[in-house]
């Protein structure tokens, strides 16, 4: 790989490069899924490439090859220096990159368990089983379960001396239930919707989630959704659960603070960001209990935006985003970072792929516990509904005016948990939203979700953020129902 790499990068700088960098990336990838008692999906994939960056002419190339040998990988680095000079004739200034020192370095996440060596049938047939024990419940429309799982092999070569080499392995599942009734569809989710959890870890995550043992509460609480309560509308205290809370920091704090958008460089699929630049370390983000970082160490735990360098050699660091509710940092490349003026990338550039450029992506986006017990939020509650498990969502183009809906919700009355709530709603304001938080639970209730499906960029690459988050609670939230068809 190294040798390949470096062949790219020398022939570039032939070519008239003056900076150039190499991934070669080996990604094998396995995805199975179950349906109603069938197997719905069993795929493995394998993809094996090269992908060459250049600055020519003060301006950036790029392409990429799965032709390894000797004339693919000249034909590459030719079309790279010529896609820069090309581009460098409607250049408005000179690429400028902020500096970064030279790394010659190895990382691998921990894990314990090697999906890829568990046979594919035992895999298929705990989520049969799983779905076997949703489909027992009465009422039951559509049992599923999916696994997925993926190996990153890679290395990072650069023309300013960095040697980087980087195993990532990724694994997930979760189970949904579905019940028909009428005109009416509701569902369960676990762990979370859209795919179940994900982490930077082995299969041990999947035997720990225990898909089997939590059918049937998850099919008993779809089903009992269509004699629940309708949502009251007006406004309320609500209290969100660490998955649904790690959903609105996805949307409303992790994309607005991509300095691409920012800076106009990005606005596909979630659009650009109402925060520009005069409101850094000026914007009342949230209230003086909230604190957001970005942290892709493996410190802040094996989350999907985890890495030891970043795609273009950075060093994985924690960047303080909202500090005591002031909004003190984006997330930044080299070469956003210099445009504003800062030292030093904080290293948030990834890539989907070997032929996909990289680009400025979250990482661990998570808010810090608090420390409340999750029992006494509820007890010094005494008017509120508890809202659990994402259905929907919906935010507009700056990432300001938003709306929510959950799978699942249970209504606080004077201090106690009672009826079960079907399909909430909130919506809100970002800022005021984040200002009215006045509790959040401690590092005990803590978890780090995985979100495995973030699209960006033209064309689309779909890349795994983490974001951690505690139950936290809400006032005079606008809150209502949302359709269940």
């Amino acid at each position: 790989m190294r040798a390949l790499a470096n062949s790219a990068i020398e022939k570039a700088l032939a070519r008239g490069a003056t900076y150039a960098d190499a991934r070669v990336m080996d990604i094998r990838h396995r995805d199975v899924a179950t349906k109603n008692g069938q197997v719905g999906r069993a795929v493995e994939t394998e993809s094996l490439g090269i992908g060459l960056r250049v600055i020519a002419h003060g301006a950036w190339g790029f392409a990429a090859t799965d032709r390894l040998g000797r004339q693919g990988i000249e034909a590459c680095a030719v079309e790279a220096v010529a896609i820069a000079k090309a581009s460098a004739m409607a250049k408005h200034h000179d690429v400028v990159l902020a500096p970064e020192q030279p790394y010659v370095d190895t990382w691998q996440n921990p894990f314990i368990k090697d999906p890829f060596r568990i046979p594919i049938e035992t895999q298929i047939a705990v989520l049969l089983r799983a779905d076997a024990e949703m489909r027992k419940v009465k009422g039951v429309t559509l049992a599923e379960g999916s696994m997925s799982f993926r190996k990153i092999d890679q290395l990072f070569v650069s023309s300013v001396g960095s040697v980087i080499h980087q195993v990532k392995m990724q694994s997930g599942a979760g189970i949904v239930a579905t019940s028909f009734a009428g005109e009416e569809i509701q569902k369960r989710s676990y762990p979370n919707s859209f795919g179940g959890q994900h982490m930077l870890r082995g299969y041990e995550l999947i035997e720990e989630l225990d898909l089997v043992g939590h059918a049937p509460r998850v099919a008993a609480e779809c089903v009992a959704l269509h004699s629940a309560a309708p949502c009251p509308e007006g406004q309320r205290t609500i209290i969100l659960d660490s998955s649904q809370l790690g959903l609105q920091i996805h949307e409303s704090i992790g994309h607005p603070i991509e300095l691409d958008r920012v800076l106009g460089m990005e606005a596909n699929f979630a659009g650009m960001s109402f925060l520009t630049l005069e409101k850094l370390n000026s914007l009342r983000y949230g209230s003086d209990i909230v604190n957001v970082v970005a942290d892709a160490r493996l410190a802040h735990g094996p989350g999907l935006g985890t890495f030891g360098y970043d795609d273009e050699g950075v060093r994985a660091q924690c960047t303080p985003i909202i500090t005591d509710g002031l909004f003190t940092g984006y997330l930044t490349n080299r070469e956003t970072a210099a445009a504003i003026g800062q030292p030093r990338s904080n290293g948030t550039m990834r890539t989907e792929g070997w032929n996909r450029l990289p680009i400025i992506r979250m990482t661990n986006i998570s808010i810090l516990p608090g420390d409340r017990r999750f029992e006494d939020l509820i007890a010094d509650t005494d008017d509120g509904i508890y809202m659990e498990t994402n259905r929907s969502w919906s935010i507009d183009d700056r990432r300001y005016h938003f709306q929510f809906s959950t799978e699942i919700g249970w209504e606080i009355k004077n201090g106690k948990r009672g009826r079960m709530i079907k399909t909430p709603s909130y919506s809100g304001i970002t800022t005021e939203f984040w200002n009215s938080c006045d509790a959040i639970c401690s590092r005990d209730y803590w978890t780090l979700w995985g979100t495995p499906n973030c699209g960006k960029g033209q064309p689309m690459q779909t890349m795994g953020t983490g974001h951690g988050a505690s139950p936290a609670r809400f006032r005079n939230v606008k809150v209502g129902i949302a359709l269940s068809k």
